[in-house]
């Protein structure tokens, strides 16, 4: 394959990725509109942000051996089509709630084979056009980049276009047919067909890292923190204020969102420097981050203020890169070299988990009439409990 079509197609590539993160994350704000204009529960508005969840797990597993199987083109392309058909669903949500729980298994299982495949065909196409460093940093923009842009665009457009509900999900079903359009020529980077991928052997992965303590007491208790300091910031907080905001409670959600994955995206550098294969300061640092945002947003919710939600967001969103950074270069110190793969989707499970945090917090005020600010608060006390073992084991079993 010559070297100029792959430097012409990581573009696409990255494009590819960029949907995928967009349709993710356009929810966030829509969740709002469903809240104080359709006027819908908690509760189900929570259970629709974590049905994601259920879909962005098997497409994460399957995404990668999918990919190795049939090649990274066949795989991301019908997942963009399965991504733009979710949106065309989402667009249907005045009709009946049930398509909206269609619709975020659809987009969580387009999110994980694009996220995993297309990110695999984005670090080869880099590689072959000279440019293997870059690879990485494009994915990481890519995916950022398109978390935060669908959470502004829907936001923006909720508040200030007609029909909120329809028009954010027509645009990315739109824009997600163009990107599949444009990946049609990208070359492939892998065998088609490939050779039918080596499955991990399930005991030695267990013996060499789920047993290793370095992985239980410092690994695993951060692990939650990743994604539930992302979902508190920006699913949690931004409802709690509306009213501090009327008539921009959309825009001002998508904001949110955007400022916690930028600040999450801007502190990974960080988190290398601090990153020492003798301790675990990075992922400490990580966690007293979010234990810090988690007790602001408790307070921005007790005082309604605007500002100290911000603020929670710039915290919880530092402590979401730092604790995922550093927990990733944990475990590249724990895996051995052909477990990492399965190693490292051992880890995005357990951050994963910390996606059903909206859920939990919205069953738990509503079966125990809890407020928000006393179970964020009893959160950072969790927080605390988890920092506590984590710095206990953080010089022991060192790899």
């Amino acid at each position: 394959m010559p070297a100029s079509r792959a430097a012409r197609g990581w573009l696409p590539a990255a494009a590819a990725v960029f949907a995928a993160g967009w349709g993710a994350n356009q929810f966030t704000p829509l969740s709002v509109v469903y809240r104080t204009q359709a006027h819908w529960p908690p509760v189900p508005v929570a259970a629709m942000f974590t049905t994601y969840l259920l879909g962005l797990l098997p497409g994460l597993l399957l995404g990668g051996p999918a990919a190795d199987r049939f090649g990274r083109r066949r795989a991301v392309r019908p997942a963009l089509v399965l991504t733009a058909v979710a949106s065309a669903l989402l667009a249907a949500a005045p009709v009946s709630r049930a398509f909206v729980y269609v619709s975020r298994l659809g987009t969580g299982i387009a999110a994980g084979i694009v996220l995993t495949a297309g990110t695999k065909w984005l670090l080869e196409l880099s590689a072959r056009a000279g440019r293997p460093d870059a690879g990485g940093r494009r994915a990481t923009y890519a995916t950022g980049g398109g978390f935060a842009a669908g959470a502004l665009t829907a936001g923006a457009l909720t508040a200030w276009l007609p029909q909120p509900m329809v028009l954010p999900c027509l645009l990315h079903c739109l824009l997600a047919l163009l990107v599949c359009g444009a990946t049609g020529r990208v070359p492939e980077t892998a065998p088609v067909p490939a050779a039918a991928p080596v499955r991990p052997r399930l005991a030695g992965l267990y013996r060499a890292v789920v047993r290793n303590p370095r992985f239980l007491w410092v690994v695993l208790p951060a692990s939650p923190a990743v994604f539930g300091a992302a979902t508190v910031a920006y699913v949690v907080l931004p409802p709690l204020v509306a009213d501090r905001v009327p008539g921009y409670e959309p825009v001002f959600s998508g904001l949110v969102t955007a400022l916690t994955l930028a600040t999450g995206i801007a502190v990974q550098p960080l988190a290398a420097r601090l990153d020492h294969a003798r301790s675990a300061r990075a992922t400490l640092v990580g966690m007293i981050t979010v234990i810090a945002g988690l007790l602001v947003g408790a307070c921005a919710v007790h005082d309604g203020s605007v500002g100290l939600v911000l603020g929670a967001a710039v915290l919880l969103g530092a402590g979401y890169g730092l604790t995922l950074a550093s927990g990733l270069r944990e475990i590249e110190r724990l895996a051995p070299p052909k477990a990492l793969r399965s190693t490292a989707f051992l880890h995005q499970g357990a951050t994963y988990s910390g996606f059903l945090t909206p859920l939990l917090l919205a069953v738990t005020t509503g079966a125990w009439a809890a407020s928000y600010p006393v179970l964020l608060a009893g959160l950072a006390a969790l927080g605390l409990l988890c920092l506590a073992v984590t710095a206990r084991h953080s010089r022991r079993s060192l790899p």
